[in-house]
């Protein structure tokens, strides 16, 4: 292009001009690095400031009544509180971790022991056992044998739509179980492979389930300490159940992972408003929230409380965090970490361990080797009512390896059926319990239908069959799975979404340079 056709041209002419003479590779480069940029920031990577600090990681701040002997105590004993946090460097994002503990979890292998309990309004919970002895020999394990057990037991109660075979609950009842303490998981009802057997499910507000558990567990080993761990929904039922009952609870010791806390800002709100409300009985859905977020119940906690939450939760964010309230309680101590994501918390260069895991084992271990304990216990036997034994029924126990989970099959009929004949296969038994099911049904259905032609029973009140409300629910869980399955391609899918203008503008300033000769040509006509 000559001097007087430059002079002649637009400045915005000449700037095409000068960019289509650039090479085609820088573009790419330019286009590859404003995509990493991109997926750092939106991914919330933080690998730099790893690197950048020598990969030192970051402190863990802890939070507590800074008057409370116990906290004091804790928090001069607990290592792994008072140090710091470094996350896995290939890892280091909240979405990668979470989605890493996800879809790949490498979890040890565990074989739990599995044991049915029927509640009084006829629903059906699995426990799940890995005893202490889990490195050696845990097949001749029995119930009769851990009578007059003073061994710890922990409970572990899962997240939403969590259960035993979950990889977070594998690397902590492993962990657990190494260190010489019974577990036992809480399977949340219609969870683990367990039928959903009565109207009603659980949800993040119902502690009824493992307040009924703890007694029974307690009745069963009085001499064992009870502690209890919730993750995710069930820490925000753990905290919402140790506020209700104060120091009316067995409980020596508990530890709540990455609660939602105020459910105000929980991520389920179509889930929640189409199923666990309705099946809760509550009007809407915030009403559901207000009566089950734990935050208001953290000041009434009466036993040693640890709170772990990451401040990158992408699911449980800080903001619902209750700073105040835990600093408030003398028996609840708080620590937050920088990064870790959703219950990931991976550490170590080959992510084979949870920093949380580590964290709750060395918390536990202190806490039954201090004098608190007996106090808690000393105040616990002159306030702590005798557990009824008709509440929950026990069932046989069956062995649960790896991921595989069997179905609902112990109740009181199953008993009577077993004690009569003791020598029959479990699938029989099955049978005979399904047939005992299916009359007394029939026979709740004839009652019905008297009174209905009678018109005893008003159209409010008359009785809505358990599948009717399960089905419903059955396809929201479906569907927040399938949610749960596709979020990172989401987050792939926003990222090249978004930076699709930058390589249309790379593409299109390839296709001008290949024909730049005859731009000159061309403007000069124009």
């Amino acid at each position: 292009m000559d001097a007087d056709a430059s002079s002649s041209l637009s400045p915005y002419a000449l700037l095409l001009h000068a960019l289509s003479l650039v090479p085609l590779s820088h573009y790419l480069f330019l286009s590859l690095l404003l995509l990493l940029v991109l997926f750092y920031n939106l991914l919330e990577i933080h690998f730099l400031h790893d690197l950048f600090t020598a990969f030192r990681g970051d402190p863990v701040n802890l939070i507590f009544h800074s008057s409370s002997p116990l906290c004091q105590s804790l928090a001069a004993t607990c290592h792994v509180l008072r140090g710091r946090y470094l996350s896995t460097p290939w890892l280091s994002g909240p979405h990668l971790q979470t989605a890493f503990l996800t879809f790949f979890g490498r979890a040890p292998n565990v074989t739990y022991k599995r044991q049915l309990f029927r509640t009084v309004d006829g629903g059906t919970i699995a426990l799940d056992w890995l005893y202490s002895d889990v490195l050696e020999d845990s097949a001749h394990v029995n119930d009769t044998s851990l009578k007059g057990c003073k061994t710890p037991i922990v409970i572990v109660i899962p997240g939403l739509t969590s259960d035993s075979t979950a990889d977070y609950i594998k690397h902590f009842a492993f962990k657990m179980a190494r260190q010489g303490r019974n577990v036992v998981v809480s399977n949340h009802r219609g969870l683990a492979g367990v039928s959903l057997t009565s109207d009603c499910f659980y949800n993040a507000g119902w502690t009824e389930d493992i307040r009924k558990i703890v007694e029974h567990i307690h009745s069963q080993y009085p001499e064992a300490p009870l502690y209890v761990v919730g993750t995710s929904i069930g820490a925000n039922i753990l905290v919402k159940y140790l506020g209700e009952d104060g120091v009316n609870t067995p409980i020596v010791g508990a530890a709540a992972i990455c609660s939602p806390w105020d459910l105000l800002s929980h991520s389920v709100r179509d889930f929640d408003d189409h199923a666990t409300r309705v099946l809760g009985k509550f009007e809407t859905v915030d009403s559901y929230y207000r009566h089950s977020s734990s935050t208001s119940y953290v000041r009434n906690v009466s036993v040693p409380l640890l709170c772990i939450s990451a401040l990158d939760d992408p699911v449980c964010t800080r903001e619902a965090i209750p700073l105040d309230e835990c600093r408030a309680n003398e028996n609840v101590m708080l620590a937050t970490t920088q990064h870790g994501g959703h219950l990931a918390f991976y550490e170590g260069i080959n992510a084979s361990s949870l920093w949380w895991v580590r964290a709750v084992d060395e918390f536990l271990g202190v806490l039954h080797s201090s004098p608190f304990v007996n106090r808690v216990k000393k105040v616990q036997e002159s306030t702590v009512p005798a557990p009824s034994e008709s509440l929950i029924d026990q069932g046989p126990y069956v062995n649960v390896v790896g991921d595989g989970m069997v179905a609902a099959a112990g109740t009181v009929a199953m008993n009577n059926v077993a004690e009569e004949a003791p020598n029959e296969p479990l699938a029989q038994l099955n049978e005979h319990d399904q047939d005992v099911s299916l009359e007394t049904e029939k026979d709740d259905r004839v009652v019905g239908e008297i009174l209905n032609e009678n018109n005893l029973i008003p159209p409010s009140q008359q009785p809505v069959s358990v599948d009717e409300k399960i089905v419903p629910m059955r396809r929201q869980i479906d569907q927040l799975s399938r949610y749960t399955r596709i979020s990172i391609w989401l987050l792939a899918w926003i990222a090249f979404s978004t930076t699709w203008p930058w390589l249309g503008f790379a593409l299109t300033l390839f296709l001008k340079r290949r024909f730049k000769r005859f731009m000159p040509t061309m403007l000069l006509k124009r």
